[in-house]
């Protein structure tokens, strides 16, 4: 078979690469090949301005030049880089004699060419690229589209702010609530969260082969390498060098970020299984587009597919997600090699959350306010403002309210205005109160 949409094992690469295309600019093995060389090369120029002295005559008006081996990064590039790595079977090496070549392409770089790579362990490379990318995902794809979602409900939310709505505690009838504010929540709780996720520092390992720059150190101990790590990871790499490590990044972060994401993810699953179940009780129609299918036998279904795939997309996103958080900070000694393969799929759940968001959107776009059903389902049920009733009578300091109350409505007679306006009518309160109470609907009763 060709390699292509039809042919893809993974459905974030095929069924739904529409939706996932953007995320190939950061987790594709093209992307890592690119953030390597990046690295690489931003490492280089670090050098010449250090300077350390055998780099003191490169001409620094070729900087540009050296930048445009990663920001020209073409898939031929990436290509050639594959193609070096069936010969060393190490793919940082490969990135290395890579970029030689370049360097032999350009000219005049034979006296610089083995300070590229100069004291690094390919784990300097990998854990300062892949953070990066993650990064640089969060900040290009996930995040906008999370504050898209977001958008999205505050508008809802300030749309619907005085449709009153039967809330259901334990899926029981409770105390009338609203629409908009309900879905105020989810406003919240993903800002929140969005700020939580935000707030995670990005951090790198950038350190020499176990962590200690024993090969920087040995070759000039003039210098304070540790300074020169900090800054370079922060100014040129916008990231948090971590301060002691081994071999290999600690990873507590790069898990806290993905932890901070699970958490966004269930928020949004919390959504759609609302919203499924509002569809479900008609609060909702939903939008119908000519030409499509409900179901393959009944005509007449127009089903919540969309949130439906986003639950389904979110379980598997958080699903890898956990993993990776509980993964990666776990490695034997001073390294093993378990997270090399593991942060290749660190793309993965990025995919399956952004199916996830697009569908959840869509689901929202797609709704039709029922407020017929919404009054509907407020007036058929009476017996929620025995709450507001017996907080009055509380107030007023009248004998047993609560049981009073507990006793005309804890039965299986239906509730209806004549039943609660009887009860009122039989109470020994004044006129004021007693119109204070005949005054109190399940529509009204809603709360700030």
């Amino acid at each position: 078979m060709t390699f292509g949409m039809l042919t893809a094992i993974s459905p974030v690469d095929g069924r739904y690469r529409s939706k996932t295309e953007p995320l190939a600019e950061y987790f594709s093995e093209y992307a890592l090949i690119r953030y390597r060389v990046r690295v690489e090369i931003e490492y280089f120029i670090a050098l010449c301005e250090l300077p350390l002295p055998q780099l003191q005559g490169f001409d620094v008006a070729r900087f540009d030049e050296l930048r445009d081996i990663y920001r020209l990064f073409s898939e031929a590039d990436a290509q050639r880089v594959k193609d070096i790595e069936k010969i060393t079977n190490h793919d940082v090496k490969a990135v290395e004699y890579f970029i030689k070549e370049k360097l032999d392409e350009m000219g005049d770089f034979e006296a610089y060419k083995e300070f590229i790579h100069f004291g690094l362990t390919s784990q300097d490379v990998n854990n300062t690229s892949v953070p990066l990318s993650v990064k640089e995902a969060l900040a290009d794809v996930l995040v906008p589209q999370i504050e898209e979602l977001i958008a999205q409900l505050q508008t809802y939310a300030d749309q619907w702010a005085d449709v009153p709505m039967l809330a259901k505690t334990h899926g029981q009838p409770a105390s009338p609530t609203r629409l908009g504010k309900e879905v105020m929540v989810f406003v919240y709780r993903l800002t929140q969260q969005l700020h939580e996720l935000k707030s995670v520092p990005m951090t790198a390992k950038f350190g020499g082969a176990t962590g200690n720059f024993n090969a920087h150190h040995v070759a000039y101990p003039q210098y304070d390498w540790r300074d020169f790590g900090n800054r370079f990871v922060s100014e040129r790499l916008g990231l948090q060098r971590e301060q002691f490590t081994t071999q290999i990044s600690n990873y507590d972060q790069l898990g806290a970020a993905f932890d901070a994401l699970r958490r966004i993810n269930t928020i949004i699953l919390d959504l759609d299984r609302d919203f499924w179940m509002y569809i479900s009780m008609e609060y909702f129609k939903q939008k119908i587009k000519a030409g499509e299918v409900g179901s393959s036998a009944m005509p007449h279904k127009v089903n919540p597919i969309d949130f439906e795939n986003s639950e389904g997309n979110l379980g598997i996103a958080n699903a890898l997600l956990q993993f990776l958080a509980q993964k990666l900070p776990v490695s034997r000694l001073q390294r093993d090699l378990t997270d090399s393969t593991v942060l290749r799929n660190v793309g993965v759940p990025f995919g399956h959350t952004v199916i996830a968001i697009q569908s959840t959107l869509k689901g929202l776009r797609k709704l039709i306010l029922n407020e017929e059903k919404l009054r509907a389902d407020l007036n058929d049920t009476w017996a929620v403002v025995a709450e507001a009733i017996q907080t009055i009578l509380r107030r007023e300091a009248y004998p047993h309210p609560y049981e009073a109350l507990k006793a005309l409505t804890r039965t299986n007679q239906r509730m209806t205005q004549q039943t609660i306006h009887d009860f009122i009518a039989s109470l020994d309160v004044s006129d004021s109160v007693r119109a204070e109470l005949m005054a109190i609907t399940p529509a009204n009763y809603t709360g700030m």
